[in-house]
C-alpha cells in the first residue's frame, strides 16, 4: 500500500493544475469503478470547472440575497460540505441539485480564488437520467431541506402533468400526498388543467388528464409554451396562494366524508341544490366568510363560477368535499336550471359588491369556451 501511494505522491507531486485536477479525479474515478459503494453517487466527488456547471430549467427551489449570502459565509467559514448533483446532458453538467452551491464557486471572489475556479460535483444515478426522474429527483431534494416555493412547485408539476404523469404516481415520487397535489393544481397557472372539468356545465369532474398525449423532451420550451393555456395575464384577476383558500382549509379538496359513503355524498349534494333556501344560505356564507378564496376563484373569466360556488356551498353546508360534484347529475333538468340561476344570483351580488360587471348565466359557465394544453 505505501509503495501505491508513494508512486501516486510521486506521479503527482509535479504535474500543473489542471493535469493534477484532471490525474486526481481519473484516480477516483477508478477506485470508485472497484468500490463497494459505487452506488452511491457521494462516493466519486469530481472537481469539475464552475463555468461547465449550467442550471437547469425547472428548479423551484430560490434563494434570496440573505440566504445567498449566509451560503457564501458557510463555504467560506466551513468549506464545500456537500457536492453538487449532476447530470451530463448534451455536453453539459446539468445541475439537479445545488445551483446556489455552484453560483457561489463562481460569483464569490473569495471562494472562487480558495477552489481555484472548480466546484465538487457527484453524478446522478443512471436510472435517473430521464428529465422526469431528474425533476423528482431535485424536488425531493428540496422538499427534504424543506425549501420550496408553491408556485414554482405548480409549474414542477405542471411539467410532470404534462409528461403524463398521474397524480398517484407525482405523489409518490415527490414525497407528496395527492391531496397536496390537487391543491396545487389549483394554483396559478394550473387551473386551467381543471377548469372544463372539475368546472364543467354539468359540475361534473372526470380525469381528463389521462387522455393527454404525453409531452417528451423533444419538444421545445418554445413549442410547450405555445401550447398552454393559462389566465394569468387578466389585470382584474386576483391571486391567493391555497394556504390562504378558507375553502381548503373547510376540506373543499378531500376525498371522502366521514361516515358517507360515495352515493350518499352525491344523494346529499343532489338533496342539498334542490333546497333553495338551504343552498341561498350556505352561498350567503360562502360569499361573507370565505373572502380569499371567492377573489381567487370568481375573478377567473375562464373558470366555470356557476360550479365553484355551488361546490363550495355544499362545502360550507355540510363538509362535503367537491369530489362528490357529480351529484348534481341527479338533479332533473329543471332542477339544475333553477340550482344555476341560484348560483348565478350569489355570483352576481358578488360582483356587484367588488363594484365589478354583472354576468349573464352563458359568461358564468364559461360555456363553449375550449381549453387546449397540446
Amino acid at each position: 500500500m505505501e509503495t501505491i501511494k508513494k508512486q501516486i505522491t510521486d506521479y503527482l507531486v509535479n504535474l500543473g493544475l489542471s493535469e493534477k485536477i484532471r490525474a486526481i479525479n481519473e484516480i477516483r474515478e477508478c477506485i470508485h469503478e472497484h468500490s463497494p459503494f459505487k452506488n452511491e453517487p457521494v462516493d466519486y466527488v469530481k472537481w469539475v470547472l464552475a463555468e461547465d456547471v449550467v442550471a437547469n430549467d425547472y428548479n423551484p427551489n430560490k434563494v434570496a440575497p440573505p440566504e445567498m449570502e449566509l451560503l457564501e459565509i458557510s463555504i467560506m467559514n466551513d468549506g464545500y460540505t456537500q457536492p453538487v448533483v449532476t447530470f451530463p446532458n448534451n455536453g453539459k453538467i446539468e445541475v439537479v441539485d445545488g445551483f446556489h452551491r455552484t453560483r457561489v464557486s463562481k460569483e464569490s471572489k473569495i471562494v472562487r480564488q480558495r477552489v481555484m475556479g472548480y466546484t465538487p460535483t457527484v453524478i446522478i444515478r443512471k436510472e435517473q437520467s430521464n428529465k422526469n426522474d431528474r425533476i423528482a429527483s431535485t424536488i425531493r431534494h428540496n422538499r427534504a431541506r424543506g425549501k420550496h416555493q408553491v408556485d414554482a412547485m405548480s409549474e414542477i408539476i405542471l411539467e410532470l402533468k404534462n409528461r403524463n404523469w398521474k397524480n398517484e404516481r407525482i405523489a409518490r415520487e415527490l414525497g407528496m400526498d395527492e391531496e397536496e397535489i390537487l391543491r396545487l393544481c389549483q394554483i396559478t397557472g394550473l387551473q386551467d388543467i381543471f377548469k372544463d372539468d372539475d368546472f364543467s356545465k354539468s359540475w361534473e369532474s372526470s380525469d381528463s388528464i389521462a387522455n393527454y398525449e404525453p409531452i417528451t423532451d423533444d419538444l421545445t420550451d418554445e413549442e410547450i409554451e405555445h401550447y398552454k393555456t393559462t389566465n394569468t395575464s387578466d389585470p382584474d384577476r386576483i391571486f391567493h396562494t391555497f394556504e390562504k383558500w378558507e375553502c381548503h382549509k373547510a376540506g373543499f379538496y378531500g376525498n371522502k366524508k366521514e361516515g358517507l359513503t360515495v352515493e350518499q355524498c352525491e344523494k346529499e349534494y343532489a338533496n342539498y341544490l334542490s333546497d333553495e333556501q338551504r343552498f341561498r344560505d350556505g352561498l350567503n356564507g360562502v360569499i361573507n366568510e370565505w373572502i380569499n378564496s371567492c377573489e381567487h376563484y370568481l375573478t377567473n373569466k375562464a373558470m366555470n363560477r356557476i360550479a365553484w360556488l355551488g361546490q363550495a356551498a355544499m362545502c360550507y353546508s355540510t363538509g362535503i368535499p367537491s369530489k362528490f360534484c357529480a351529484g348534481f347529475n341527479l338533479l332533473s333538468s329543471e332542477q339544475q336550471d333553477k340550482a344555476n340561476l341560484v348560483a348565478l344570483d350569489a355570483l352576481n351580488f358578488w360582483m356587484k359588491k367588488y363594484n365589478r360587471s354583472e354576468l349573464s348565466l352563458e359568461e358564468a359557465l364559461s360555456i363553449g369556451r375550449q381549453v387546449n394544453i397540446y
